[in-house]
């Protein structure tokens, strides 16, 4: 079946029942937790190399709550240059996309907890 997103709120995610309150990557088989990039509110190529390695159908980023965090052209452009379908929204809206994909096609999503 794959990796279920239970619930979001302002800086919390339980992900197949495990609290996270920290940013994360979540994959159709587990999470990634304690994601980190390289300036904070920006999502550069290199702070995604798992999720590349992963070879997912769809990236869905979480942007925050406000959708504070960006992705840069360069980086939507190096993830779809590599076949991968990007969709960013807020977190909320991502857990919701990530949720309705799961078990349908491969799809990790990367989410910003806060901001």
């Amino acid at each position: 079946m794959g990796t279920k997103i239970d619930s979001y709120a302002f800086g919390h995610v339980v992900v197949d029942g495990r609290s996270y309150t920290e940013d994360v990557i979540v994959f159709p088989d587990g999470v990634v937790e304690g994601w980190r990039r390289e300036e904070g509110h920006r999502v550069e190529a290199a702070d995604l190399y798992e999720v590349l390695l992963a070879k997912p159908e769809v990236l869905v980023v979480g942007c925050g709550c406000y959708n504070v965090m960006e992705v840069p052209d360069a980086t939507a452009d190096h993830v779809r240059a590599r076949g991968i379908d990007l969709v960013m929204l807020d977190t909320a809206a991502a857990v919701e996309l990530f949720n309705s994909l799961s078990g349908k096609k491969k799809v990790a999503a990367a989410l910003h907890l806060t901001c």
